[in-house]
């Protein structure tokens, strides 16, 4: 009988991450007031957050972009048809100096991503421009991204999803009324 195909033994889960065992190691140098759930659960979304980020950079540096591309690809391409914006604004979004906004652009521009327009409104203003080819890539870093993204909830049943998402919903409200701002 071939079994090449058959699952193999179910893997072990642990019950404990890094996380648990750095607070026991710590935990009796620590203030006797300190919360150690509360750290647990920054230390756990800080290293989520680490291991999201790392895993977006892979995919960015596999197709020869930057997080900067990612910003103003990803902006252009939820402005809706025709994908256009003015260069200000997205400087702006992507959280950049109008200098490396510029330098951005050229760059984009040189491999053919996004192109420069003329606003007809005002002749000191740059219009950017998704290209085609800049919508195919960035459409295909979606498609190299989301399995990875989707490995974060693996883990968890639907319920399990929709309980954390409505979690982190709040704890999100709660961040953005005590500190807004821009979204990260």
């Amino acid at each position: 009988m071939n079994t090449s195909h058959m699952p193999g033994p179910k893997k072990k889960t642990r019950d404990k991450d890094h996380v648990d065992g750095f607070l026991e190691e710590i935990s009796a140098d620590l203030p006797a007031d300190l919360d150690l759930t509360v750290e647990g659960i920054v230390d756990r979304i800080g290293g989520i957050n680490h291991r999201i980020k790392r895993m977006h950079n892979e995919t960015l540096e596999q197709l020869g972009l930057t997080v900067s591309d990612w910003h103003v690809l990803t902006a252009l391409r939820w402005t809706g048809e025709p994908y256009r914006r003015k260069a200000g604004w997205l400087a702006r979004r992507a959280d950049l100096t109008t200098g490396a906004m510029t330098s951005r652009l050229d760059a984009l521009e040189k491999e053919g991503l996004v192109r420069r327009l003329r606003d007809p409104e005002d002749r000191r203003s740059v219009i950017v421009e998704l290209t085609e080819k800049g919508r195919e890539k960035h459409e295909l870093a979606m498609a190299i991204q989301a399995p990875k993204e989707a490995l974060l909830a693996a883990a968890l049943t639907d319920r399990e999803k929709e309980q954390l998402n409505s979690l982190l919903r709040r704890v999100m409200i709660t961040l953005e009324d005590r500190y807004p701002g821009r979204r990260d």
